[in-house]
C-alpha cells in the first residue's frame, strides 16, 4: 500500500479504572497531549497499551475513543496481538469499524510460530479480509520474523511497514540496508533511537516515546536537520531513562513516569504489578536528571 508512516508514533498506554475497565476520558486526554507535542500518529492497544489482553470490545472502545479525539489530525493505528489468522481478521475488522487508519499486527507467537510461507500467508489473508494497511509488529523475541521473510511480507500490497527491533539494532540495520524505501521502517529499539534514525529509520514506535514524547520528537527533528550535537545531547538524556523504565512490567512503569510528569495513565490490569517504591524512585530520579520534572 502507498501509505507511509514516519516520525514519532507513541504506543499509547491504556488507562484502566479501579474496575479494570478502559478509562476513555483519560485515554483521550493522553491522545490530546501526544498530538499537541508533535507526535505524527498514535498506536492504540500495542504492548505498552496492554493490548495482548484486549477483547474485541476493548479494541472497539479504545480505538473509537482515540479516533474521536484525534479528529483526523493524525492517523490512528490499532494494535492487534493474535495467535491465529482468524483472530487477526476478527480483531482487525473491529478496529476498522471503530475508525482505525491502519493495523499493527504481531506474528502468531504462542508455542508454535509459523514458518516463512505461513507467515506471508497470515499477513496476506489478514490484509485482504480487513482492507486496512498493515504494519508488521516484529519485536516478539521468540517469534522474530527474519529479514528474508520480512522482505516477502513487505512485498504484499496489504503491508505498508514494519516496527522492527527483533531484539537488537543489527536486524534493523540489515533490514534498512536491503529494504529502504520499500515500506516504512520504524525502529523499536528504545535506547538506540539516535543511531536508528541516523541509519535511516523512518520513525519509531517504542515505549519510551510514550513516556517522554517531547524528548523523542526533539531527537528525531535534530537528526532530520543533521544537528548531531543536539541529537547526541538528547540521546544522553534518554539513555538513563530507558534503563529506569525497562522491566517485565513495562506498561506499569511507563504509567508511573506519566504520573510523575502530571499525566494520567490510570492503573494496569492484573496481574501486571505496580513498580516497587525503589523502582518508582529510580524512574523519578531519571526524569529529574533529564530535566523533565522539578527536583524533589
Amino acid at each position: 500500500m502507498s501509505v507511509r508512516f514516519q516520525g514519532i508514533i507513541p504506543p499509547m498506554v491504556t488507562p484502566f479504572d479501579d474496575s479494570e475497565d478502559i478509562d476513555t476520558q483519560a485515554l483521550q486526554g493522553e491522545a490530546e497531549y501526544l498530538i499537541g507535542v508533535g507526535c505524527t500518529a498514535l498506536t492504540v492497544g500495542g504492548s505498552t497499551g496492554e493490548g495482548a489482553g484486549f477483547s474485541p470490545e476493548d479494541v472497539r472502545t479504545a480505538v473509537r475513543a482515540v479516533v474521536s479525539q484525534s479528529r483526523g489530525r493524525v492517523p490512528v493505528i490499532a494494535g492487534v496481538i493474535p495467535d491465529t489468522t482468524r483472530e487477526a481478521i476478527s480483531l482487525g475488522k473491529v478496529a476498522r469499524e471503530a475508525g482505525a487508519d491502519a493495523l499493527q499486527i504481531t506474528p502468531p507467537h504462542y508455542l508454535f510460530p509459523p514458518g516463512p510461507d505461513e507467515t506471508v500467508d497470515y499477513y496476506r489473508a489478514t490484509g485482504r479480509a480487513v482492507g486496512l494497511p498493515i504494519i508488521v509488529y516484529n519485536v516478539v523475541p521468540w517469534a522474530t520474523i527474519n529479514v528474508p521473510t520480512l522482505i516477502r511480507v513487505l512485498d504484499l500490497p496489504e503491508v505498508c511497514g514494519v516496527k522492527q527491533s527483533g531484539g537488537d539494532i543489527h536486524k534493523l540495520s540489515e533490514l534498512l540496508h536491503v529494504a529502504r524505501g520499500k515500506a516504512s521502517i520504524l525502529t523499536a529499539v528504545d535506547d538506540l533511537l539516535y543511531p536508528s534514525f541516523v541509519l535511516g529509520a523512518d520513525g519509531a514506535v517504542a515505549a519510551i516515546l510514550t513516556a517522554v514524547p517531547t524528548l523523542c520528537v526533539a531527537l528525531f527533528d535534530a537528526v532530520q536537520r543533521q544537528d548531531h550535537v543536539t541529537a547526541l545531547q538528547v540521546h544522553n538524556r534518554l539513555a538513563p531513562l530507558w534503563m529506569a523504565l525497562s522491566g517485565p512490567n513495562l506498561p506499569a512503569r511507563v504509567k508511573i513516569a506519566l504520573k510523575i510528569q502530571g499525566r494520567h495513565g490510570g492503573r494496569s490490569r492484573r496481574p501486571m504489578t505496580v513498580p516497587s517504591g525503589e523502582d518508582a524512585r529510580g524512574i523519578r530520579e531519571a526524569l529529574e536528571q533529564a530535566n523533565l520534572v522539578p527536583v524533589a
